[in-house]
């Protein structure tokens, strides 16, 4: 016997040229979607000169013993304070219980580098900027409201709730510190 060629079955209907169209057209259509979209998704992220305000690097060295400056990151004012030896004897020595918000000054500085200190200048009841060297314990001192900071940025007095808030910091070498 010769072979004989063997039929398949289909268990449904034969696609036909219309159901073709139907999926080629719905596949067009899908992509036409996906290219009219991303533009719209792709304008939420954060443009170029957001990203690079995400870390700054700041050279320490021309800030002297006792002075604090003002830089800008991510839109917010940064103090960065040269302690004196005098303010960081202060510091370790205010007993706990003396502050509103209880943190050791070793929490607020990083080791090895006690005499720099580092934080957002946004007072934290209303979140306006605190001046300094003033007020009643040497640090800062809020206008606005009458918060008193001493020389570790902790809130002793006034109706400020929390300490001046760090941001993520790491030294590159012993001037040069990444903020972000």
């Amino acid at each position: 016997m010769a072979d004989q060629p063997t039929q398949v079955q289909h268990d449904g209907p034969t696609p036909s040229r219309r159901d073709f169209i139907y999926v080629a057209s719905g596949a067009v259509g899908a992509v036409g979607v996906a290219l009219v979209a991303w533009p719209l998704i792709d304008q939420l992220n954060p443009d170029a000169s957001v990203k690079a305000l995400a870390s700054i690097e700041f050279d320490l060295s021309g800030i002297e013993e006792g002075q604090t400056l003002t830089i800008m990151w991510r839109g917010l004012p940064v103090f960065v304070r040269h302690r004196t030896a005098d303010n960081i004897t202060v510091a370790q020595n205010t007993p706990l219980t003396d502050l509103k918000d209880p943190e050791p000054d070793s929490a607020r500085v990083k080791e090895g580098h006690e005499q720099w200190l580092i934080m957002i200048a946004n007072c934290t009841h209303l979140g306006c900027i605190p001046v300094g060297d003033a007020g009643d314990f040497g640090g800062w001192f809020c206008p606005c409201h009458g918060s008193h900071y001493d020389t570790a940025g902790r809130v002793r007095k006034g109706p400020a709730p929390k300490n001046l808030v760090l941001p993520p910091y790491d030294f590159v070498s012993d001037t040069l510190v990444q903020i972000g």
